[in-house]
């Protein structure tokens, strides 16, 4: 049976059409090579697998990050949290090569410790950590400035991600919720949340 459309439904353009889809949890990735470093924002990232752990981001050729990316073939995800909303827009509003003889570390004075498995800042005070080592894949990365990388360590804060999963929404203080970018400096951060049924196993990987 067909129906009429509402009169609130709009064509969207396409350049914007990612928007729909692209209200993930914004990112920090870091990386460093040799005594270069940098710090971007992304919100342009998924999970891709369970075990190995893999994930994909999207880093553009124009950065430093991807300069740096690159020639390490690290670099470190760091989940912040809404509290760092204002260092979130700064690095993602700033490029690397914008603040010379110096980065953005220590332009801004951003926290960070080192990390385990690999060369990289991993930025303090964030809710999460990944380290990761990138899965060649040369012609995706030049075409699509696309990245998938294997994890090789993960770390998380308790106040907002224990055993395995992220705390209920009302047992996690406000400015320990993720941080989701609509577009356009417009940030949400998760405010409501129905308890639901025990969530399945996962399956196992390739099934």
């Amino acid at each position: 049976m067909s129906s009429v459309l509402p009169s609130t439904v709009h064509a969207v353009e396409l350049r914007q059409a990612y928007r729909l889809l692209n209200t993930g949890a914004s990112i920090l990735i870091s990386t460093q090579h040799g005594d270069r470093r940098d710090v971007m924002a992304c919100a342009w990232n998924m999970a891709l697998d369970y075990l190995p752990a893999k994930v994909a981001v999207c880093v553009d050729k124009a950065t430093l990050t991807r300069e740096l990316l690159d020639a390490s073939g690290h670099f470190a995800i760091a989940v912040p949290c809404a509290g760092q909303i204002d260092l979130v827009t700064t690095v993602g509003h700033v490029g690397g090569r914008e603040v010379p003889g110096q980065d953005k570390f220590s332009a801004f004075g951003i926290a960070h410790f080192p990390a385990s498995r690999i060369d990289a800042p991993l930025v303090a005070g964030c809710i999460g950590w990944l380290e990761c080592r990138v899965v060649p894949e040369p012609r995706v990365q030049q075409a699509h400035d696309l990245f998938v990388a294997e994890v090789l360590a993960a770390w998380a804060d308790e106040r907002a991600f224990v055993n395995g999963r992220f705390r209920h929404v009302d047992d996690t203080p406000p400015d320990w919720r993720t941080l989701h970018h609509l577009g356009a400096g417009n940030f949400v951060a998760p405010g409501v949340q129905r308890r639901g049924v025990a969530e399945p196993a996962p399956a196992a990987a390739g099934a």
